[in-house]
């Protein structure tokens, strides 16, 4: 039976404002390798094992907090064993990409702080 316990972060989005300012400053400033864009408004870059997603908030109501995703072997999995310890999610595990022709699979819940967390398979 595979683990439902997070074992790295695999991404973090980090709220923009204006997308190719972001690009600048990540890519050729900052230096990260720059994986992909996907349309309209988001670009993902490199660092070390953990993708950063340039992305515009979610939301009028969110602020300027980035979003930790982290990585599970099974998000199916995990998604129902949290559901049973109670845990109450805003968005069910779906597909948000395909990566190299693998399906990226995100479900969203909330810490006890009102943060957004992320599981996801990639």
């Amino acid at each position: 039976m595979a683990s439902t316990a997070p074992d790295r972060i695999a991404q973090i989005a980090i709220p923009i404002r204006d997308l190719e300012r972001a690009k600048d400053f990540y890519g050729k400033r900052l230096g990260l390798t720059h994986l992909f864009d996907a349309p309209p408004s988001l670009a993902f870059y490199q660092c070390g094992e953990t993708r950063v997603m340039l992305s515009p908030p979610a939301g009028p109501e969110t602020t300027t907090a980035s979003i930790l995703y982290y990585r599970v072997e099974d998000v199916a999995a995990t998604y129902r064993a949290l559901v049973e310890g109670g845990i109450v999610f805003e968005e069910e595990p779906h597909q948000v990409a395909e990566v190299e022709g693998r399906p990226i699979l995100l479900a969203v819940c909330r810490d006890s702080e009102g943060n957004y967390v992320g599981l996801i398979n990639g």
